[in-house]
């Protein structure tokens, strides 16, 4: 049998891609545009007042990464000419109907030309504003699917979501919704649409009502957003919102909508495309590295035998490629947890081994240019244990509460309880991570390996089989530079 190709299928391609600035779809862009330069248009939706803004954006937050060295390498003067022709950038925004698009006419090409929807806009700050997150996680989803709906040519919707939206689930975490379904069924009313969207629009207009503050308005609508996903059984508001997002995406789409959902855990620096060891920002796993180098962590709330599903950002992109290639034109709603858990397990206590070790070799040099001495710091295994520390800790010392009195040991009494306050917010957020105790069940994204192994000739070109990691070597060698590099600038 005679094997097909996964680069001439995107060749004459149309592909709209939400979420170009952000870290997944950047890759994303830059592997179609170097592996298949006869994609015929990517559409790139860009959160811009109007074009101008969103050509800027474009230029510096996308295409000026050093991500594209390799792409710009390869076409030299040519690479802005390239750029142009394969390359469309536009202004919008997936929180509104016909995702913020306003000019007719672009509308109308989208809906005729466009094949392929990548919908990976998100807004993953674990405690945004209730109403930011709503908007583009859940709301965002809705549009996107309205949109999908009005291209005629449509051939793929692929959706990013999460691995964790099963919440704090113990054991195998299957490729499914069950526990998503599960839930929603549990909640008194789930209109969703209605309900939570009424809820919003009701605190809003009474904190302005109190004539409230910008920053207390921002807290207000942050606070809410984790109560309402703690009261559903979801612990921040990231995971909420981007698990409802996946309840309407499925109850929503038709019948004949081809469509995809893939869920990467914690998505970390790329492992060999277009170079090892690129990566845009803090990547959860980096903020304990940061810590640790520069001598700031001083405890950390962890299971020891914890299992850090970590997965590196090109295996995820190929992932989706192969998915949409694999699944193009067909009525599927199939879901691929795309992670290391079952397959190649890395226990958080042997990641802080490697950056103890490297740390140890390459010491971090401070702004006294001198090393910092870098060793393991104590572990708490459980939330109590490590609140009786940060207590005493960030307690006042006894012999400065001896020494002041009055405003200002009130002024002391209250900034210490405000630090205290945020550390343990932070911890809160990070607490179901640290002491995660799932596994991610990868079976459809091993079938979708396979399918691609025996059915397509560029194996080795779009790898994301996560067995053949060795993690410290990962670690060491390739992640904890890149770090460095591109986001520490060291």
């Amino acid at each position: 049998m005679e094997l097909e190709s996964i680069v001439a299928y995107l060749s004459n391609k149309t592909i709209l891609i939400t979420g170009a600035t952000g870290f997944l779809g950047m890759v994303l862009v830059e592997k179609i545009l170097r592996v298949q330069p006869d994609v015929k248009r990517l559409y790139l939706l860009v959160r811009a007042t109007d074009a101008e803004s969103a050509a800027y954006r474009m230029k510096n937050e996308i295409l000026g990464k050093e991500l594209f060295k390799v792409l710009k390498e390869t076409w030299g003067e040519d690479f802005d000419s390239f750029i142009s022709q394969k390359v469309v950038v536009i202004p919008g925004d997936v929180s509104f109907e016909n995702l913020g698009v306003k000019d007719v006419i672009i509308m109308e090409n989208m809906c005729t030309e466009i094949q392929i929807i990548v919908s990976s806009a998100a807004n993953t700050k674990f405690d945004e504003r209730y109403d930011i997150s709503l908007s583009i996680n859940t709301f965002g989803v809705l549009h996107m699917l309205s949109f999908a709906n009005k291209c005629l040519k449509l051939e793929m919707l692929l959706h990013i979501s999460t691995a964790y939206v099963c919440g704090e689930k113990v054991g195998l975490i299957l490729e499914d919704s069950t526990s998503i379904n599960k839930r929603v069924k549990e909640m008194p009313r789930f209109d969703f649409e209605v309900v939570e969207k009424n809820l919003v629009n009701e605190k809003l207009n009474e904190l302005r009502t109190q004539d409230a503050s910008e920053d207390v308005i921002t807290n207000t609508m942050k606070d809410l957003g984790i109560e309402r996903a703690k009261l559903h059984g979801w612990p921040n508001t990231y995971v909420f919102t981007k698990a409802m997002g996946e309840v309407l995406l499925s109850h929503h789409s038709k019948n004949n909508l081809p469509f995809v959902i893939v869920r990467p855990p914690i998505v970390s620096s790329t492992y060999s495309e277009p170079f090892p060891g690129w990566v845009q920002g803090y990547r959860t796993v980096d903020s304990v590295i940061a810590g640790y180098c520069k001598g700031k962590l001083t405890c950390l709330l962890l299971g020891p035998m914890t299992v850090m599903d970590m997965i590196p950002v090109d295996m995820v992109v190929n992932s989706m490629i192969a998915a949409i290639v694999v699944n193009a034109n067909k009525s599927s709603g199939i879901i691929y947890h795309v992670g290391s858990s079952l397959r190649n397990p890395i226990k958080f206590d042997d990641i802080r081994s490697f950056v103890v070790k490297y740390f140890t070799k390459y010491p971090w040099i401070n702004k006294d240019e001198k090393p910092v001495v870098v060793r393991k710091v104590p572990i708490f295994k459980t939330m109590a244990t490590f609140r009786m520390y940060i207590k005493i800790r960030y307690s006042l010392p006894l012999k400065l509460v001896n020494k002041v009195s009055g405003q200002c040991f009130q002024n002391i009494y209250v900034k210490y309880n405000q630090k205290l306050r945020l550390v343990m917010r932070m911890v809160e957020l990070y607490r179901p991570y640290m002491l995660f105790k799932g596994i991610f069940d990868d079976t459809n994204t091993e079938e979708l390996r396979k399918i691609t192994r025996e059915g397509y000739i560029e194996v080795e070109d779009f790898n994301f089989d996560p067995t053949c990691i060795d993690w410290e070597d990962y670690i060491m060698n390739t992640h904890i530079p890149g770090f460095l590099k591109h986001v520490l600038n060291k």
